[in-house]
């Protein structure tokens, strides 16, 4: 959830959709993503809409937040309706931040009931929140279990003290393996998030991180990229010269070790910094942004879209709360994406999926690169200029560069 809005246009004070969110809705999927933009300490990296507790400023406060978040559900349910979009049962739930377990179990299990009690939820719908080591009890995951979460998302990103110092995170590599657990006896899956590229991350210490993420057996893994954004603590210490900047090349040895040794353990990749056990055991929340289905999200700053209609609602916290308190919709600004950037978007994300993207979604330019591709070792032979085009492992490397070969209009 970056913290920087995009520009668009005025959404209106009451949050009506345009006539265009509700052609082909009932086939579509519908999510909800839950904003929690609370933290214990900013990380060096991070350059999300969050907030600690001497950010916050006035007119916030994170003990309201669970019943502000349920007025937004209330409203969210009243938009839908009003702009003629049919209802549909939650396909996926997703509680990100910030740290969404900062906030008492008891506030998300009320959060997600009033989600379920607004639009009901479908059979076997996948339910996760995003955790911090440090941020869970084996209580608090049992009520999370128990108020239907089935999936916790524990932000690991590295084995290896120093650099998890580097990332300023705040958990210890012992906490990581007894949460795993207490998870586990909760009866939740696990994902572990990890990161590499870290200034003064060895190849040896990336390769601990994911052996030993490994061998916690987890059902999923992701596997970022540092990326250093202008305005934060990490991008200043890079300015100044007190850690080394980014090497592309490093990033490219990393990954491949981390395809290696995480396709050895059993798991397979299904998006360019994702891999799952099964097929069954990807995230489908994540999937369904990929695929361009319907989300409706949650809390400020969050992003929602609905057939086409993308909108996201004001960033601060007390400017959230003060909207809502007044009746009024939190979105900030919106924008009603036109055939041809619809076609962009579905290019650019389908194409990172192991499901890969239909040839025929190109223009006739964009299939003309694709033999081009292939002979480049980037995509897969099999699809040619029939069925679809599969990133291989140079290809993931290199993905950007292979979506903008194909988008050469």
């Amino acid at each position: 959830m970056p913290s920087v809005l995009p520009l668009g246009d005025p959404a209106p004070s009451d949050g009506l959709l345009p006539a265009q969110a509700a052609d082909g809705a009932a086939a579509r999927a519908f999510g909800l993503y839950v904003h929690i933009p609370f933290c214990a300490v900013r990380c060096g990296y991070c350059d999300f809409n969050t907030y600690t507790a001497t950010e916050l400023g006035g007119g916030a406060s994170q003990d309201a937040y669970a019943g502000t978040a349920v007025s937004e559900v209330a409203l969210a349910a009243q938009v839908l309706q009003r702009s003629g979009v049919p209802a549909r049962k939650l396909s996926t739930v997703f509680f990100g931040g910030g740290t969404p377990t900062l906030l008492p179990a008891d506030d998300l299990a009320m959060i997600l009931r009033a989600s379920i009690d607004q639009w009901g939820i479908e059979e076997g719908a996948e339910v996760t929140t995003e955790a911090n080591p440090d941020s869970v009890t084996p209580e608090s995951l049992a009520i999370l279990k128990e108020a239907g979460f089935t999936r916790v998302s524990f932000g690991m990103q590295s084995a290896v003290p120093h650099v998890l110092k580097v990332l300023d995170r705040t958990h210890t590599p012992s906490r990581v393996p007894q949460v795993v657990q207490w998870a586990r006896e909760a009866g939740l899956a696990v994902s572990l998030d990890l990161i590499y590229g870290t200034p003064g991350e060895s190849v040896a210490d990336w390769r601990y991180s994911l052996e030993t993420a490994l061998s916690y057996e987890p059902e999923h893994i992701s596997a970022y990229a540092l990326i250093v954004e202008d305005g934060t603590k990490l991008a200043a210490q890079m300015r100044r010269g007190e850690v080394p900047g980014i090497d592309d090349d490093d990033h490219a040895d990393k990954y491949e070790l981390a395809d290696q040794l995480i396709t050895a353990a059993g798991l397979g990749w299904y998006e360019v910094s994702n891999w799952a056990r099964t097929p069954e055991q990807a995230c489908r929340h994540n999937l369904a942004y990929w695929r361009g289905d319907d989300w409706w999200g949650i809390g400020p700053g969050a992003h929602s879209h609905v057939g086409g209609v993308r909108w996201w609602n004001v960033k601060h916290p007390s400017a959230y709360a003060n909207r809502l308190s007044q009746g009024l919709s939190p979105a900030a600004g919106r924008e009603t994406l036109d055939p041809d950037t619809r076609r962009l978007e579905r290019v650019m994300l389908e194409a990172r999926l192991q499901s890969g993207l239909e040839v025929s979604t190109l223009s006739a330019l964009g299939r003309h690169e694709v033999a081009g591709l292939i002979a480049d070792g980037l995509v897969e032979p099999a699809p040619a200029f029939h069925g679809r085009l599969v990133l291989t492992l140079k290809g993931r490397l290199l993905a950007d560069a292979v979506v903008r070969r194909i988008l050469p209009d």
